[in-house]
């Protein structure tokens, strides 16, 4: 048996730039933690890691299994986190410095992505980003990005960023790639390009409306 003694702060999980810092009084909080004692597995051990107070005495693979177990337990206090007011602070700036990277699409001229998961559930979906612009969704660069599960972020928060921060909501693109043989346009797209014309004419209609 072993003495072992660490934080989270030397676990992987947190030195990933798609995650943010999780504030100290809201992991104590433990309304905050309301259920997630059922979904991970050494919860009260992987919670002793996150706040830095683990002392106890635990063979190589417990450990091993701890870790995994506290990686998973930060993963989703994160996706409650930064739902908060706090916690949309704190990817906002990570939003403006780029640090989600920024749209493959040539005519969304590098507008910031933002992190977003095509699930709430565990272990189902990794982490896409979602460019506000053309509001497409993509699959991240780096395979340690990739990799990451996409609960972690959820499928609410970007969306509640740019209700929070409409401020920062980033214009439409006016322009489209339009295919053309010999600078004629191609027939079959024209349809397409109505459609996708109507739709935004409706989105157009609908924020005035909001608005």
């Amino acid at each position: 048996m072993l003495q072992w003694r660490t934080s989270l702060r030397k676990v992987p999980i947190t030195r990933n730039e798609y995650f943010c810092e999780i504030d100290e009084d809201y992991i104590t909080d433990r309304f905050n933690l309301t259920g997630l004692n059922a979904e991970v597995s050494h919860y009260q051990y992987a919670l002793d890691i996150i706040c830095d107070v683990f002392e106890h005495e635990v063979d190589g693979e417990t450990r091993d299994q701890i870790e995994k177990s506290a990686r998973h337990l930060y993963g989703l206090i994160h996706a409650r986190f930064i739902i908060t007011s706090r916690g949309l602070s704190k990817m906002l700036d990570k939003f403006k410095k780029s640090d989600f990277g920024r749209c493959p699409r040539v005519l969304c001229q590098q507008q910031q992505l933002l992190p977003v998961g095509l699930s709430d559930l565990p272990h189902s979906k990794s982490v896409k980003l979602w460019c506000p612009k053309c509001e497409d969704i993509y699959t991240p660069k780096s395979s340690r990005h990739a990799s990451l599960d996409g609960s972690y972020f959820g499928t609410t928060f970007p969306h509640m960023l740019f209700q929070v921060y409409p401020a920062v909501i980033p214009l439409k693109p006016e322009d489209r790639y339009v295919p053309r043989i010999f600078g004629f346009k191609v027939h079959e797209s024209a349809v397409v390009q109505r459609w996708q014309d109507e739709i935004r004419e409706e989105q157009k209609r609908r924020r005035a409306i909001e608005g």
